[in-house]
């Protein structure tokens, strides 16, 4: 438990429970390999982090943007919230580094995969800081550690629709409509992600993964903007 400490200090949150920190860095791959009795994975946690970070961050932008439509609200929250935000936060608090990996996983750095394994650490983290210390301390770490982006993804519409601005641009410049496809499948039944491909007819231009076909539609847009580069930013 004494590895957690040093992350413990970075964060701002000394765990009651040191068991509870360590079942948020638990993969399910380690526990198949390892097969530690009484130890679980982060599935459940990273379930109830979900929906503390959706209320944490819904009540932030609603007090924040109290002019702000619906419709806005809803895509700034999505810009927060998705695997690619999450993800790249986790490995600036440097969570990478605690994952309790299969010896397979672990080797498997850099990938969207490996994104998508931080992100739902990062609200397993939630849920556990949560479980310990109840929904203020969570939302206190998440206004210190998440919220603070907000500014940047309103500043520079980052929460645009990544779909329709691809549309726009792509019919505007080649005059194609964009279509999307399933390419692969990742996980199990229970946590599955979807990577999606976005064609300009027959030219695959771009991939996104996300929990719903949807997510990693938007996601594969947003690449194919950059891959592209219309429009400048990546908007999601």
């Amino acid at each position: 438990m004494e590895k957690f400490s040093t992350f413990e200090q970075k964060i701002g949150v000394i765990f009651h429970d040191k068991k509870v920190l360590r079942e948020a860095f638990t993969h399910r791959s380690y526990i198949n390999e390892v097969r530690e009795k009484g130890l679980s994975h982060n599935e459940r946690m990273e379930f109830l982090g979900d929906a503390v970070v959706e209320l944490s961050v819904t009540d932030f932008l609603y007090k924040k943007y109290p002019h702000a439509t619906e419709g806005d609200l809803t895509s700034y929250r999505a810009a927060l919230v998705n695997a690619v935000t999450l993800g790249d936060l986790a490995i600036s608090l440097g969570m990478e580094n605690y994952l309790l990996l299969s010896k397979g996983e672990a080797k498997d750095k850099g990938t969207k995969a490996r994104q998508i394994i931080l992100a739902n650490a990062f609200e397993a983290l939630v849920g556990a800081i949560y479980l310990d210390q109840g929904y203020a301390v969570a939302d206190i770490f998440l206004k210190n550690h998440l919220l603070g982006r907000t500014d940047e993804i309103v500043k520079n519409e980052l929460w645009r629709d990544a779909k329709s601005f691809f549309q726009e641009e792509a019919q505007d410049r080649v005059g194609v409509t964009p279509s999307y496809k399933v390419v692969r499948e990742i996980g199990p039944d229970h946590d599955k992600q979807f990577v999606v491909g976005v064609y300009l007819e027959s030219e695959l231009v771009a991939e996104g993964t996300g929990k719903s076909k949807q997510e990693a539609e938007q996601h594969a847009a947003a690449e194919g903007l950059k891959v592209k580069a219309w429009g400048g930013e990546t908007h999601l």
